[in-house]
């Protein structure tokens, strides 16, 4: 396991039209600082109000931002160009799906919290915030601020729209499903599940049925052979192997 994977990074209540709006910003052709400037004036008035704090929560949230479709790591440039063409080419509504990748992609943290509440939303039908804290804390260490993140992953699920209020506080049940149907679709959450578990190959089934994956369902009928970003290999007589192309 990489250094990477414990680091959380993702510190903020993130929500998705803040998202869409920094990729529209890179996909205009605008560099790293316009951006920036362009995402401070968007978020003058939601966060950090009247604030100058170098470290504030807005510029905290811009970090993120930034990171997910600007200036992501050098290793995920060419995973975040792809993305931009598929917003492009996907219907508004299934940009979720894209945004998804990317954050689980970049902040392996993200994708940590989603497999914990995919895990109890398949084992009991609802998700409890005080189980994925203390189930993310038996990885990430007891830290106040492994929870506290944790709390804001969980967040910006509600905001996303995959997680709903049950009713009970504190206590959250499954909320929109996303059908994937296309082999760039699909084959776009497999290859950002590869890249957050830094892993050269995996079993191509378990990675469809991966609990990370909770907001979405996957047509049966897809091919992903066709996507370029994947190369696969039959393991055995009945299990493919999927790995990142070179």
């Amino acid at each position: 396991m990489t250094a990477d994977k414990f680091q959380i990074g993702w510190s903020q209540r993130i929500r998705l039209e803040w998202l869409e709006r920094t990729a529209n910003l890179v996909l205009a052709g605008n560099d790293k600082d316009t951006v920036f400037a362009s995402l401070q004036q968007d978020l003058q008035d939601q966060l950090s109000i009247g604030g100058t704090a170098k470290r504030g929560n807005r510029e905290k949230v811009i970090t993120i931002l930034m990171k997910l479709w600007s200036v992501p790591p050098r290793h995920l440039q060419d995973f975040r160009n792809r993305g931009l063409n598929l917003l492009q080419v996907l219907p508004v509504k299934q940009h979720l799906l894209v945004h998804w990748g990317m954050a689980t992609a970049v902040y392996p943290f993200w994708a940590g919290v989603a497999e914990q509440t995919g895990r109890l939303l398949r084992l009991q039908g609802h998700v409890a915030a005080a189980q994925v804290q203390r189930r993310i804390r038996e990885r990430y260490g007891e830290r106040e601020t492994v929870s506290r993140a944790a709390r804001r992953v969980l967040r910006s699920f509600m905001d996303w729209g995959v997680l709903e209020d049950s009713g009970k506080k504190g206590v959250y049940v499954q909320g929109r499903n996303l059908p994937v149907d296309t082999s760039e679709s699909m084959g776009w959450l497999i290859e950002a599940l590869l890249r957050a578990g830094s892993r050269d190959s995996a079993s191509l089934h378990s990675l469809m049925h991966s609990p990370s994956l909770f907001p979405f369902s996957f047509s049966g009928s897809v091919s992903l052979n066709t996507y370029s970003g994947l190369e696969f290999m039959r393991f055995g007589m009945d299990e493919d192997m999927v790995m990142l192309s070179k």
